[in-house]
C-alpha cells in the first residue's frame, strides 16, 4: 500500500516500558491557522527525543466533516488535507510567498476552522494548478505511482468529494438519485465530468501522504513511534458509506435504520448518540471482513500501532433506532467478537498492534475478548482518582503489564481543570497519595503513569504545560468548541524538557 519508500520501524526490545505524549498535529505551533506537518512537527519530534519519549499518540488522521471532529471523517481510508504543510509545499516549488501574501491574522492558541478551511484550500489548488507545470519529472512518476497503488479507495474518496463540491458541500443523501447508488456505469459518466476535481482531490492525497511519510521517517530515525487511532464507526455523510452501503444496516433510500451510540455513562446522562450508522456484520463476515482488514491494513502503513476507540463495540455494540432523540431507548446487540480480528490475523498476521479503547461499561466478555489477542487496555488516572470506588485505575492495582496508563484522554478536562473541580475529599486523596501540595497535580499525575507496572505510559501535551480547561481538546456530547487547541513553540521549555527527561529516566522509560 505505501507508494514511498520509509525507513523500518524501530524495533523495541521485548517488554520495553515506553513512554510518549498525545498531540494531534492540527495542536502545533505553525504560522498558517492550524498545525501541520511542517517545522513545528519536527520539532515535536525533537522534542520528544531530546525528553526521553519514544511514542508519539495521534487522533484519527482523516479529512474531518460537519463540527470539524476527526472521529466524523468523510473517510477511513483518505489524509487530512489540513495538515498538508504550506511551507513544505514552498520547498517543493509548488507554492511561492506571494500565495500567502493575503494570509489572515491567526490566533496562535486555538484553530477557528472556517477561516482556515478557507484559506488552506485556496493554497491547496494554488500547488495543484503549479503542479500541472512542474518540471520535477521524479514528482510526477511520484504522483502517478500513487494513483496506482491506492487507488482501491482513492478512487471513489476522489469522486465522492468532488461530487460533494459539484452538490455545494450537501451530504450525498441529497443528490440525485443517479449519483446517489451509481453503477459502475454512472461513476464512469460522472468521473469524466469531474475529472479536473478529481484530479485535485488525488494531489492533495499524494501531498498529504508524502508529507506524512516523510515525518515518519523523521521520527523513526530517532526511535520514536507512532500511535494512530480509529473510530469503529465512520460517518453518515462519508465515502465510505455511500460506496459501500452493503457495508452498513441501511434502509432501500440509503437512510440508517438504527444509529450508534453509548448508554449513560460518565460523561452524559442521557448516553451519547453518536449517529453512525451501524455495520451489517454478516455481510462483512460473508465477505471475510476484506473492508476491515483493508482499512486495518492501511492505517498501518501510515503508524507504528493503533488505538481503536470504542472497542467494546466489537464484542456488543449500543444500537439506537434512528429516529431516537437520545441514546437511552437502544439497546446492546452482539458484534462480531473474535470472528473478525482472526480474520485480520488470516491477512495481516497474528502480532496486530492494536490497542484497545476499553473505557465505559466494560464486560467480563469485552475483557476476555482484548486479552484473547492480548491487546493492551487503556488505564486513565482521572477515572481511577475521581471515584473513591473504583479501583482498576489506580496503579498500585494493576495486575498486567500490558496495559497502556493515561494521564487523560482527549475526550477528558485537562488534569489541571480537572483537579480544580474535584470535591475536597478527592483532593486529599491525591494529595496523600503523590506526597504532593497539588500545586502541579498534571506533572504528579505523569509521575504517577511512569511509576505504575503498565509498559506504556502517554500524557496529553496540555498536561506537561500544565494548563487548565481552556485548553481542553474534546467535551463529548458538546457540538462546539472543539478540536481548536494550540500551543506555541515557546510552551516548549529546557525546563520542561529536563524535568520530563529526568523522570523518564527515573522509572526506567
Amino acid at each position: 500500500m505505501n507508494t514511498i519508500l520509509t525507513k523500518e520501524t524501530p524495533k523495541k526490545k521485548p517488554g520495553q516500558r515506553l513512554s510518549g505524549i498525545l498531540v494531534h498535529p492540527t495542536s502545533f505551533p505553525s504560522p498558517y491557522g492550524i498545525g501541520d506537518l511542517g517545522q513545528g512537527a519536527y520539532d515535536f519530534i525533537d522534542f520528544l527525543e531530546a525528553s526521553g519519549q519514544h511514542l508519539w499518540q495521534v487522533l484519527p488522521l482523516g479529512p474531518t466533516g460537519f463540527g470539524d471532529s476527526p472521529y466524523q471523517g468523510f473517510s477511513a481510508f483518505a489524509g487530512q488535507p489540513l495538515l498538508i504543510s504550506p511551507e513544505k509545499l514552498m520547498e517543493m516549488d509548488l507554492l511561492t510567498k506571494e500565495d500567502l501574501a493575503s494570509m489572515p491574522e491567526w490566533d496562535d492558541r486555538k484553530t477557528d476552522y472556517g477561516p482556515v478551511i478557507t484559506f488552506k484550500t485556496k493554497l491547496l489548488k494554488a500547488a495543484f494548478a503549479t503542479f500541472h507545470h512542474t518540471p520535477d519529472k521524479t514528482l510526477l512518476e511520484e504522483f502517478d505511482i500513487f494513483r496506482e497503488a491506492e487507488k482501491s479507495w482513492l478512487e471513489d474518496y476522489c469522486l465522492f468529494m468532488a461530487g460533494k463540491d459539484a452538490h455545494e458541500g450537501r451530504c450525498w443523501l441529497e443528490w440525485e438519485d443517479d449519483l446517489k447508488s451509481p453503477t459502475p456505469a454512472v461513476k464512469k459518466i460522472w468521473a469524466e465530468k469531474l475529472a479536473d476535481e478529481i484530479e485535485y482531490y488525488q494531489f492533495v492525497q499524494f501531498i498529504f501522504q508524502k508529507q506524512w511519510m516523510e515525518l515518519r521517517d523523521y521520527a523513526h530515525d530517532r526511535e520514536i513511534e507512532i500511535i494512530g487511532d480509529i473510530p469503529i464507526f465512520v460517518a453518515l455523510d462519508s465515502c465510505d458509506v455511500w460506496a459501500g452501503k452493503k457495508l452498513f444496516q441501511l434502509d432501500s433510500k440509503g437512510y440508517p435504520i438504527s444509529v450508534a451510540g453509548v448508554p449513560p455513562d460518565y460523561f452524559s446522562a442521557t448516553g451519547q448518540l453518536w449517529g453512525n450508522p451501524l455495520y451489517d456484520w454478516e455481510y462483512h463476515q460473508a465477505t471475510d471482513y476484506q473492508w476491515w482488514v483493508e482499512r486495518i491494513r492501511r492505517q498501518l502503513a501510515l503508524v507504528d500501532y493503533l488505538r481503536i476507540d470504542h472497542f467494546r463495540g466489537f464484542e456488543a455494540y449500543w444500537s439506537v433506532p434512528a429516529e431516537e432523540e437520545t441514546a437511552i431507548g437502544g439497546k446492546w446487540v452482539k458484534g462480531p467478537c473474535e470472528d473478525l480480528f482472526l480474520a485480520i490475523q488470516k491477512q495481516l498476521g497474528t502480532d496486530l498492534p492494536i490497542f484497545a479503547e476499553d473505557l465505559g461499561v466494560i464486560t467480563p466478555e469485552v475483557e476476555q475478548l482484548r486479552d484473547m489477542f492480548c491487546f493492551p487496555g487503556m488505564k486513565v488516572l482521572q477515572f481511577g482518582f475521581g471515584d473513591m470506588t473504583d479501583h482498576n485505575y489506580i496503579p498500585h492495582f494493576y495486575t498486567s503489564t500490558n496495559c497502556i496508563c493515561y494521564t487523560g484522554t482527549h475526550d477528558n478536562d485537562t488534569t489541571m481543570g480537572w483537579y480544580s473541580q474535584q470535591p475536597d475529599e478527592i483532593k486529599d486523596r491525591i494529595r496523600r497519595y503523590g506526597n504532593t501540595d497539588g500545586n502541579r497535580v498534571s506533572l504528579d499525575f505523569i509521575r504517577f503513569c511512569f511509576s505504575s507496572i503498565a509498559q506504556y505510559a502517554i500524557f496529553p501535551i496540555q498536561d506537561l504545560l500544565m494548563l487548565g480547561s481552556e485548553a481542553r481538546m474534546n467535551t463529548p456530547g458538546v457540538a462546539a468548541a472543539n478540536w481548536s487547541f494550540r500551543y506555541t513553540a515557546q510552551d516548549l521549555t529546557k525546563e520542561r524538557r529536563e524535568w520530563l527527561l529526568q523522570t523518564t529516566r527515573l522509572y526506567n522509560r
